[in-house]
């Protein structure tokens, strides 16, 4: 994607909507956050889960159900309502190959060739991460799939007849480590790979301590990849945060952000302050030239808006 490599500018990470309910809310989002001219938008990928269903009484068996379906249909929609550029998720958590297959057609005929390739979390009934059946471990191992598919070819090596638009793609990255990594250097290493692959950019891990963000990229610079590090921004917005978000996504919240939001009496000041620190979050990000900024805005929205309203 050639707008990536651009001056400073805004994007956004969107959900598809849960199984059973409509997309309504999810353009409601996005008209809040169009006016500032996002040079694209990622949509998520969900691998299913595996559940227990009763059957009968005292009877169950175990299904797979995806509680988030519809990622293809869904960029087809944001790009068709709003002619934004769409980014969706490709994962190997899972994911056969076949069915990655049958995902770079869908989105060949949809003219949709701006991806972001990742491995994926691992299911949650999993002690660590283990690949679909068929599937792949790694998103190195997604990249050559993709660049194969690039090359004329499908998996299995039979030729693609007709011709086929390159997919170009972006990959992950952890200023904070990713928590499988046994430390950082291998964390780099991987990143190096993936740039190696033909990854075009990377966008990183939400984060609230800027100087993490900048020591992770000279470390990078230093190691080798020279490919555009997107920060990837969420503002809190609830006090319950300061122990889910560390927990789910590896993160630090700085001293001073902690004692801040301990200090409010309601979740609508943790918002205000939530905005605040973003606002200066970003402002200091682009002081220092980042190529663009990306908004996580699940359950954010509104305090995204608000940032995004001070800084773009």
């Amino acid at each position: 994607m050639d707008e990536i490599k651009s001056t400073t500018g805004f994007s956004f990470e969107v959900l598809p909507p849960l199984k059973g309910m409509g997309i309504e809310r999810l353009f409601a989002d996005i008209d809040m956050l169009r006016e500032f001219n996002p040079q694209y938008v990622n949509i998520t990928t969900h691998r299913s889960e595996r559940i227990y269903r009763e059957t009968a009484p005292g009877l169950y068996e175990r299904v797979a159900v995806r509680k988030r379906p519809g990622t293809v249909a869904v960029a087809a929609a944001i790009k068709a309502r709003y002619g934004i550029p769409v980014v969706p998720h490709i994962l190997c958590s899972g994911f056969t190959r076949e069915e990655t297959e049958y995902v770079l057609i869908d989105l060949q005929f949809l003219g949709i060739t701006d991806l972001l390739v990742l491995r994926g979390d691992k299911a949650k009934d999993d002690a660590s991460f283990t690949p679909t059946p068929g599937g792949y471990s790694h998103a190195t191992e997604l990249q050559e799939q993709i660049n194969r598919f690039n090359a004329g070819y499908f998996d299995d090596g039979t030729p693609i007849q007709g011709t086929v638009r390159p997919f170009t793609y972006g990959v992950a990255c952890y200023p904070e480590k990713h928590i499988e990594a046994p430390n950082m250097e291998s964390d780099l290493h991987w990143l190096l790979k993936k740039q190696e692959g033909g990854a075009q950019y990377a966008v990183t891990q939400l984060f609230y301590d800027n100087a993490v963000y900048f020591r992770f990229v000279e470390r990078a610079r230093a190691a080798g990849i020279t490919i555009p590090i997107i920060p990837g921004i969420k503002p809190l917005t609830k006090a319950s945060q300061l122990t889910i978000v560390p927990k789910t996504f590896n993160v630090d919240i700085p001293v001073e952000l902690t004692e801040a939001v301990m200090a409010c009496k309601d979740d609508e000041a943790v918002r205000r302050v939530g905005v605040e620190w973003c606002t200066a979050q970003c402002r200091e990000l682009i002081r220092h030239g980042v190529p663009r900024i990306h908004f996580y805005v699940l359950g954010a929205t509104p305090s995204v808006r608000d940032v995004a309203k001070e800084i773009f």
